[in-house]
């Protein structure tokens, strides 16, 4: 029977199937931070059972840490809570923490996959819808609740209903500018923000295998925003090449022996998916979203469309946008690079190349965040962090910053905010704070100019 990349990954986690009912799956690697984990630790101690698998946990500060000071105490109260909360769990625990100031630190899903702790066939949890992330190295990776995150710490195991498979093929030679995000937000824009509901989407066709691993982890992050439980894509000799070295990655013959299980991964020929769409690299252009969801995005060039219907009048309500209006020339104020969608090297090399040279709009504010210690490191080396520093911008500390309103990091009211992160929703960064969606590459136009601009006419 020819298999699915997904089912060849699940099928070999199946511990037991229950007849005509859920399967329970085993999960190799559970990846925890301070938000999510606290509620599920206090059940397990209520209840009298130890974590089963402590090896098999590792931990992170990330959604509430500040991204300045960081060698200071937390202001926050319920932040700095929180983070001693992970800290004291850990260690009763003997779960490996990578907390504020240590060199391994950052985002949970750059990370890991940075770390070499992400890896193909393997199945990954964490109290985070953006787990998807490391779906891009052919793995089962998707966000659980924090009931859940109690179940994996009792038993290393999740009881779940099989989703249904769903596959994406992008075709074709990408335009100058176009990157993984920009792909990524056409293809929510086409399907809508359901199209996924009850799948596991596969990514296939040239275009991804093309991308670098950075990029692809951007596609799958956002395998959420359309409604799947998660995505992935076929490892190959870029995710091999990626891994190699890496501090928890195989080393030697084991590394060899890994990459020939590997191997056997990718779909197979001839397999069928169970809902399937089809796209022409050639139709993708910078996208950037108008609306209060990820679906709700447009080319650069584009107007906002014309739509007769409730929710669409309440969205643009909230934005303070018109139907049939363009956003070329918008005033921005604020810009926002990084979140586990876009804060890798990649991104910030994205936007130094483009800022070089340049300087920054006097009316922008502009947080720059690298996702990890690592990256963060990277910048330095690369003497990037020189580059935005002479055009005006600061670099921050690590952590998922304005991606989301649960730190300092806010968006006033009212304001705009261009930012590579994954969600518009309403007060997302910040209560009334208004956001669109966009590439490093727009983000970085965007606060040179201090206004969205076409940024098809520099690159043509």
């Amino acid at each position: 029977m020819k298999k699915t990349l997904f089912d060849k990954v699940w099928d070999a986690h199946v511990v037991k199937e229950i007849k005509d009912g859920p399967q329970i799956l085993y999960i190799d690697k559970h990846l925890i931070h301070e938000v999510t984990s606290p509620q599920a630790f206090a059940e397990l101690e209520q209840r009298g059972i130890s974590i089963f698998r402590p090896d098999q946990i590792v931990a992170t500060a990330d959604h509430n840490t500040p991204t300045i000071d960081q060698h200071l105490p937390v202001k926050d109260e319920l932040s700095r809570n929180q983070l001693e909360q992970l800290t004291k769990n850990c260690k009763k625990n003997g779960i490996t923490l990578y907390g504020l100031g240590h060199k391994y630190n950052g985002i949970v899903h750059v990370m890991a996959p940075e770390l070499g702790i992400t890896q193909p066939g393997m199945t990954m949890v964490c109290g985070d819808s953006h787990t998807s992330t490391h779906g891009a190295f052919g793995t089962i990776a998707f966000g659980i609740g924090t009931s859940q995150v109690a179940q994996v710490f009792a038993s290393q195991c999740l009881l779940l209903q099989k989703p249904k498979s769903l596959r994406v093929n992008v075709n074709g030679t990408l335009k100058s500018g176009v990157l993984p995000k920009d792909v990524i937000l056409y293809i929510i824009s086409k399907l809508g923000t359901n199209a996924g509901t009850g799948y596991f989407c596969e990514y296939a066709g040239n275009v991804f295998e093309e991308m670098s691993m950075e990029g692809r982890m951007t596609v799958c992050n956002m395998s959420i925003e359309m409604g799947a439980r998660g995505g992935m894509i076929a490892p190959d000799e870029t995710t091999f090449n990626y891994i190699k070295g890496r501090e928890f990655a195989p080393k030697d013959t084991n590394f060899d022996k890994k990459v020939a299980y590997w191997k056997t991964l990718p779909t197979d020929d001839g397999a069928v998916f169970d809902k399937e769409y089809h796209f022409d690299a050639e139709d993708i252009e910078p996208m950037i979203t108008y609306g209060t969801n990820p679906g709700m995005g447009i080319k650069i060039s584009e107007n906002i469309p014309v739509q007769e219907n409730a929710s669409f009048a309440k969205s643009l309500a909230y934005m303070n946008f018109e139907k049939g209006q363009s956003l070329i020339d918008q005033k921005i104020n604020y810009v926002f690079i990084g979140s586990c969608t876009n804060s890798r090297i990649e991104d910030f090399r994205v936007a130094a190349n483009y800022i070089k040279g340049k300087q920054k709009a006097e009316n922008v504010t502009a947080w720059f965040v690298p996702g990890s210690q690592q990256v963060a490191q990277q910048i330095e080396d690369e003497g990037l962090n020189d580059v935005f520093e002479a055009a005006g911008f600061k670099l921050r500390q690590p952590g998922c910053s304005a991606c989301l309103a649960m730190n300092d990091d806010k968006i006033p009211e009212g304001e705009y905010c261009v930012s590579t992160s994954n969600r518009n929703f309403e007060g997302r960064q910040g209560q009334g704070a208004r956001t669109i969606l966009a590439s490093p590459l727009v983000a970085a136009a965007t606060a040179i100019e201090g206004k969205i601009i076409d940024i098809t006419k520099q690159l043509n």
